[in-house]
C-alpha cells in the first residue's frame, strides 16, 4: 500500500527547461523510506529506539569510527561536540570560559555559534581561494596561550588540509573538531573525513548527503567522549541507560555523587548542564533506508560536479573555479564559483538571471561572519585582514550538484550560464 501511495503522490516527471526548477539541494527518496517510516510509527515508540541503534551502528561502520551518537540536527551536533570539551571529566584538557577556539571567518554560523554559546572566544582566520577552506598558513599566527581547540568545516564537501591541521593540533596539544555536515563520503589520502579529529559532526537536513528531515550525528573514536556527548545530549544526566532501560550499570541505587545522598537514583543524577537533543526513531528509520543509497548518492554528486566543471570550463575568463584540496576526493555538496573582479557583470546580476531561469543558487554561507549583524559585538580575535573572506562574501556563490539533478537539468544550467555570459560579453564590447 505504501508503494502504491508513493507512485501516486510522488510521480517522476520530465525535465522541462525554464519550467522545472533546478534547486541547489533536495531530498532523494523512494517508497522504501516511507515504508521504514510507517514501520517505525506503528511501534509508537516516539523517542530514540531500535532504528536509532541500527543507524548509529551502520553509520559508524560506514565512516570508519567507533562511536556515532545520533542527535536532532547538525547544529546540535556542533553544540554537543564543543560542549563536551568543557566537561570536568576531561581534567586539565577541559575548555573553560575565555579559552580560544580557532575557526574560519567564511563559513556557516553554527560551526562558530557553539564557541560563543560556551563562553569561549572564536579566533577567525581567512579562507583560501579556490579551495574555499581555511587558510592553514595562518594557523601559527592564530595561536595564543589561551588556545585550546580548533573547529573547521570541510567547505561544500571539499576536505580542508588535514595534514597541516593534524600536525598543528598535535604540536600544540589542541582538540580538533571536524564539521563534516557538507562532506559525508569525502576522503583525504584515501581516509574518510570524520575520522581525523577528536570529534566530528554530521547533518541529515534535507539539503545534505542523506536526510532524516531533521537530524545529525557526533562521531568519535574515544569512548569517554561518547559518554560525555551522550550526557550533554540527554539532559546532562550521569546515567547512560537508553530510553526505556534501567540499571545498565548494575548499581542504580548505589551511587554517591556531588552532595547527593548515597543511593540517589542514578537516572536523576546530573553531571553536566545539558539539553535534550535526541532524534526520534521515526527520523532514524528514514536514515536507515537512506544509508542504503548513500554510496550511490556520493557517486552521483561527484559525477554531477564533473559534468558542471566540463560544461562551464570555457568560462574561466569570468569565474574562479573550485579546486579540490591536494590529496582529497570530495563528495561535493555544491559547485562554488567566484565572479572575477574584471568580469563585465557582478554576482547579483548573474544570480538574479539564474533565478529568472528557475536555477537556484546560494551565497557561500555567511560570507565573512565578522561582518554579520549577530557577530558585531561578540568577543573574538581576527588574524590578518580577512581579505579573502571579504572577496568570498562579495563575489562567490554556489549551485547544486545533488543526486536529484538529471543530466538534462545540468545541461540546461550550463547552457544558461553560456547564454548569460555571451550577452554580457557583447554588451561589454559595444
Amino acid at each position: 500500500m505504501v508503494s502504491a501511495y508513493h507512485r501516486e503522490v510522488f510521480p517522476a516527471g520530465p525535465f522541462v527547461p525554464g519550467e522545472t526548477p533546478v534547486p541547489v539541494s533536495g531530498r532523494v527518496f523512494d517508497e522504501e523510506e516511507i515504508q521504514y517510516l510507517v514501520d517505525s510509527s506503528l511501534d509508537f515508540w516516539l523517542t530514540t529506539g531500535r532504528f536509532a541503534d541500527q543507524f548509529e551502528r551502520e553509520f559508524a561502520k560506514f565512516i570508519g569510527v567507533r562511536e556515532a551518537i545520533l542527535v536532532n540536527s547538525g547544529s546540535s551536533a556542533n553544540l554537543l561536540a564543543v560542549s563536551a570539551l568543557t566537561s570536568e571529566k576531561l581534567g586539565d584538557r577541559r575548555l573553560i570560559p575565555g579559552d580560544e577556539v580557532i575557526t574560519v571567518a567564511a563559513g556557516f554560523p553554527t560551526t562558530v555559534n557553539p564557541i560563543i554559546q560556551n563562553g569561549l572566544v572564536p579566533v577567525f582566520i581567512d579562507v583560501d581561494i579556490p579551495t574555499f577552506n581555511a587558510d592553514v598558513s595562518q594557523l601559527e599566527a592564530a595561536v595564543s596561550e589561551r588556545t585550546r581547540a580548533v573547529i573547521f568545516a570541510h567547505t561544500l564537501g571539499n576536505p580542508f588540509d588535514l595534514d597541516a591541521m593534524t600536525t598543528f593540533t598535535k604540536k600544540h596539544n589542541l582538540w580538533l573538531i571536524e564539521d563534516c555536515c557538507d562532506a559525508v563520503g569525502s576522503t583525504y589520502r584515501g581516509q574518510k573525513v570524520g575520522t581525523f579529529g577528536d570529534l566530528a559532526t554530521v547533518s541529515f537536513y534535507p539539503a545534505h548527503h542523506i536526510t532524516m528531515g531533521e537530524g545529525g550525528c557526533v562521531l568519535t573514536n574515544k569512548p569517554l567522549l561518547r559518554t560525555i556527548v551522550e550526557s550533554f545530549r540527554d539532559w546532562g544526566r550521569d546515567c547512560w541507560c537508553a530510553p526505556g532501560k534501567a540499571d545498565t550499570c548494575g548499581k542504580r541505587f548505589d551511587w554517591q555523587l556531588g552532595e547527593l545522598p548515597h543511593g540517589y537514583d542514578h537516572k536523576y543524577i546530573y553531571s553536566h548542564i545539558g539539553y535534550n537533543l535526541k532524534a526520534t526513531d521515526m527520523q532514524a528509520a528514514v536514515g536507515v533506508a537512506q544509508l542504503k543509497k548513500l554510496p550511490g548518492f556520493i557517486e552521483a554528486r561527484k559525477k554531477n560536479f564533473a559534468t558542471l566543471m566540463a560544461g562551464l570550463s570555457e568560462l574561466r575568463e569570468f569565474f574562479v573555479f573550485p579546486q579540490a584540496t591536494d590529496g582529497s576526493d570530495p563528495s561535493w555538496f555544491g559547485f562554488p564559483l567566484m565572479v572575477r573582479s574584471g568580469a563585465p557583470f557582478g554576482r547579483t546580476e548573474l544570480v538574479t538571471f539564474l533565478e529568472q531561469k528557475k536555477i537556484a543558487s546560494r551565497m557561500l554561507f555567511g560570507g565573512n561572519l565578522v561582518r554579520q549583524p549577530a557577530y558585531q559585538k561578540i568577543r573574538h580575535r581576527v588574524v590578518g585582514k580577512l581579505t579573502n573572506a571579504d572577496v568570498t562574501m562579495n563575489q562567490a556563490f554556489w549551485i547544486g550538484v545533488y543526486p536529484g539533478l538529471s543530466s538534462d537539468a545540468l545541461e540546461y544550467v550550463a547552457t544558461s550560464f553560456h547564454s548569460f555570459v555571451s550577452n554580457r560579453r557583447v554588451v561589454a564590447h559595444v
